[in-house]
């Protein structure tokens, strides 16, 4: 008999979805509205002699800035909420196992924390895609928020050349909010 651990198991290691395509090149004005909403006063995001003087060619981008590159936007995040709620699942594995997180309760997310390793600085005219793998999934968790599952995705940058730009794993909890409170 299968058990609901070992059907999780089959995303791991899996692509989650197609790469993901910058839709905006690195660029100043991202940096600088960046840098700005959180008062990092660093002048190698905005002042290029500054960064010139530091052994750049150019102004650099904030290492953090990363995942904001390849937001897929507010129109993709209303499409995807829509076609969850027609019960549509696209067909790639994150889709899909998102979807049997909705069939067994764990309707609602909440980001647990991110790691990031960097390898290069990006700096404008640099072009990012994300390539994202499901790393792992965990058993049934009983958490302040209710029962839920814990799942890791894994996501390697590359710049407009596919080379390594940062590497990243970003982990939430799937949770269903109506767990008893009385056995939290």
């Amino acid at each position: 008999m299968q058990t609901v651990e070992q059907d999780y198991e089959k995303y791991v290691g899996q692509v989650a979805e197609p790469p993901r395509v910058a839709r905006y090149a690195v660029n100043d004005a991202m940096i600088r509205n960046w840098v700005e909403a959180h008062d990092d006063f660093n002048p190698i995001y905005v002042d290029a002699e500054v960064a010139r003087e530091t052994g750049r060619d150019s102004i650099v981008c904030p290492p953090a800035m990363i995942s904001t590159w390849i937001m897929a936007g507010y129109r993709r995040w209303r499409e995807v909420q829509r076609k969850r709620a027609e019960g549509v699942v696209e067909d790639f594995a994150y889709s899909r196992m998102l979807a049997d997180l909705d069939r067994e309760g764990f309707t609602s997310v909440v980001a647990t924390n991110v790691e990031q390793d960097y390898h290069r600085e990006l700096a404008p005219g640099d072009h990012i895609t994300a390539h994202y793998t499901i790393e792992s999934v965990s058993e049934v968790k009983r958490t302040g928020l209710g029962d839920g599952r814990f799942f890791t995705l894994y996501k390697r940058y590359e710049d407009q050349n596919g080379e390594l730009v940062a590497e990243e794993r970003f982990r939430m909890l799937r949770f269903d909010p109506n767990t008893d409170k009385e056995t939290r």
